[in-house]
């Protein structure tokens, strides 16, 4: 969560400095429940509504599902949420359709299950996840995340994980993407893991921050490549 917050609020930092772009952060770490007032206090008061907003959906791609309009598939295994990290995700979603978003962007880092948590594990490099083709913002996303994965792929490899070769992975079983059917066409939203936690320059303190400064700096110029083309 630490890693997370320190990229997010380094992007957030730079494309705040460009009048162009109107920029909102989930975490800024001033909040010592995580979430900033705003979004705290919309998931809090939504949260009926968000949890509605939530198996109205499900139930609508299951009644897709069963009439052929939709097909499943899972690329790579995901961890199953909690309740209420599953409130916050689509809380998210809902809160993003209503004030028109053009993006949201998430950030993480990766990891995967092994014996002990240090022990250093076989896999390493970045994945940038986009909605699958069958979801309704899957174009758009999928071109934003392409920008964006050209300016990391100038400095980190992608990810050596199998089910992640390429760099750029569709997915629909992503709360975060847009599953369900949740974020509206004009909504663009992508998952980018920036590596494995364990990697070696994750594990000193200065070469850590040095690359949160090039991966912030690398996504801004991405995000602002796609917005703005020359």
């Amino acid at each position: 969560a630490a890693m997370n917050l320190a990229v997010a609020r380094r992007i957030h930092n730079i494309l705040k400095k460009d009048k162009r772009f109107e920029i909102y952060i989930t975490r800024d770490g001033s909040n010592p429940l995580g979430y900033t007032e705003e979004f705290s206090d919309y998931f809090s008061v939504n949260k009926d509504e968000i949890l509605s907003f939530k198996e109205n959906a499900k139930k609508e791609t299951q009644a897709k599902i069963e009439s052929g309009a939709f097909t499943e598939k899972e690329i790579v295994d995901h961890n199953a949420v909690t309740a209420n990290t599953a409130v916050i995700l689509y809380g998210i979603n809902k809160w993003a359709n209503e004030n028109k978003m053009d993006a949201v962007i998430h950030i993480h880092f990766n990891d995967y299950p092994r014996q002990s948590k240090w022990t250093i594990g076989k896999y390493s490099g970045f994945v940038i996840y986009m909605p699958d083709e069958q979801m309704a913002n899957w174009k758009d996303s999928g071109q934003l995340a392409a920008n964006i994965y050209v300016q990391l792929d100038k400095k980190y490899s992608t990810s050596t994980y199998e089910k992640e070769f390429g760099g750029l992975i569709p997915d629909q079983k992503l709360i975060a993407l847009g599953s369900n059917g949740t974020l509206f066409p004009n909504v663009r939203s992508i998952l980018i893991e920036y590596g494995y936690i364990y990697e070696k320059k994750f594990r000193n303190y200065t070469t850590r921050h040095k690359a949160y400064d090039d991966m912030a700096k690398l996504t801004a110029t991405g995000v602002k490549n796609y917005f703005f083309t020359k």
